[in-house]
């Protein structure tokens, strides 16, 4: 089992205030994301902006892309990402047109996907899923629960890389304690504590105690 990796979620509405966080820890975090109000609302500029200041991190583009997968994901890789997202009812022609184009593909999942989509998703190569519990769930009051884990679990029993995002803090990653996470992915949990840069390094050696260097 490895190390999971941490990933800084840049859930700005502008670019000066993303630059700003992301200068403070992106040497902290394992992976960069250019989060999907970023994206909609700075594009290519947020996207290579990040690219000029860490040319050696993985960068995510988290378009949440449903349709016209080619040409979005030959936009980003232009700019400088990495990896993108695709959001999980994407049609499986969309999917393979953004995976040619990019590094990896990731899916998004929201909604009521299936186990059987999931293996259509494998079946053509994709290796990495986003498990979500989003902004409006958490709001309504959902927590991360057994529900969540058993799904976890059984992504990864399939072959794909789990990361694991949404309202996540330093006490929720016990949760996933024995489970081969892939990555933890956060945006406010440091962006928006009092001290950005040892929320990231409380994040990192939480990681490094459950599941090792």
């Amino acid at each position: 089992m490895t190390r999971p990796n941490l990933q800084i979620a840049l859930d700005h509405n502008d670019l000066a205030s993303a630059l700003a966080d992301v200068v403070k820890v992106g040497e902290v975090v394992d992976i960069l994301e250019v989060g999907t109000i970023l994206c909609l609302q700075e594009g290519h500029q947020a996207i290579s902006c990040v690219r000029s200041i860490f040319p050696n991190k993985k960068i995510v583009a988290d378009t949440k892309c449903a349709d016209a997968g080619g040409t979005v994901a030959k936009n980003v890789a232009d700019a400088g990402a990495d990896w993108m997202t695709v959001i999980c009812c994407a049609t499986i022609p969309t999917m393979e047109a953004a995976k040619k184009e990019v590094e990896e593909l990731q899916v998004e999942l929201y909604g009521d996907w299936t186990f059987e989509q999931a293996a259509a998703w494998h079946k053509i190569g994709i290796r990495q899923a986003i498990y979500h519990q989003s902004r409006d769930a958490l709001l309504s009051g959902e927590t991360w629960g057994e529900k969540d884990l058993t799904k976890v679990k059984k992504l990864i029993e399939m072959g794909f890389n789990v990361s694991v995002t949404g309202g996540l803090d330093v006490g929720t990653l016990k949760l996933f304690e024995g489970i081969d996470v892939y990555t933890f992915i956060t945006g406010r949990g440091i962006t928006a504590a009092k001290d950005p840069v040892q929320a990231a390094n409380d994040f990192k050696n939480e990681i490094i105690r459950i599941w090792g260097e």
